[in-house]
């Protein structure tokens, strides 16, 4: 899983995500971005006004639903750590 995150002038968060053919098939590539959304939404009160998030998944991300989750908690504050270090973001 690899989180990139930037800031622009605006009140809302929104969030991307790239699944690639290289994670799986088309069923395998759905339910990770299922699976991604869910924890997505779960992490957007924690995430500033204005931030623009992508989540890509890499092939390792269809081998475990638990493995994705720690991934996806892990990044996302790291991502938001480094923008706030980056920008002065809040």
């Amino acid at each position: 899983m690899v989180v990139h995150a930037d800031a622009v002038d605006d009140s809302d968060v929104l969030v991307g995500l790239v699944v690639s053919k290289a994670v799986g098939n088309a069923v395998t590539r759905n339910s990770v971005k299922r699976q991604l959304r869910h924890l997505a939404r779960s992490v957007l009160p924690q995430t500033p006004a204005g931030s623009r998030v992508v989540l890509r998944a890499l092939p390792p991300a269809a081998r475990s639903a638990e493995d994705l989750r720690r991934d996806v908690s892990a990044a996302w504050p790291n991502a938001l750590e480094r923008l706030r270090r980056r920008e002065g973001f809040s």
